[in-house]
């Protein structure tokens, strides 16, 4: 059963920075594709990050790049999201997800992930 488990959230005030990290088990984590999406209070899920399953492709959305940066360790069966120069906006609850079959390349869409965290809230204060 594949479980991905997040933390590293928490309240920060604009212009910090937090890393979040995201746990996986259950399956050769190193075969596939990860994502990080999130969800404002009212708003639909949008797209933050993804990584390769080799580690050396990723996206951003335009709102967090430059300031995010997704990494993962296969290794450790891990995958992060550092955060820096945090605004306002970006409060919300950010899960971890990854695709169904390996080997897949980054995907920006919610719906080529089949499997989800349960979330960690990001409260960013002005």
């Amino acid at each position: 059963q594949v479980q991905l488990v997040e933390s590293g959230g928490g309240l920060v005030q604009g212009g910090d920075s937090l890393r979040l990290s995201c746990a996986a088990s259950g399956r050769t984590f190193s075969k596939y594709t990860m994502g990080w999406f999130r969800q404002a209070p009212g708003k639909e899920r949008e797209f933050v990050a993804a990584i390769s399953w080799t580690g050396d492709s990723t996206d951003y959305a335009d709102s967090v790049k430059g300031r995010f940066t997704v990494s993962r360790d296969n290794a450790k069966n891990m995958v992060y999201l550092q955060m820096s120069s945090l605004r306002p906006e970006d409060t919300a609850v950010y899960y971890c997800a990854t695709r169904l079959f390996p080997y897949g390349s980054v995907a920006l869409n919610g719906r080529d992930y089949a499997y989800w965290g349960q979330g960690t809230q990001v409260t960013v204060s002005s």
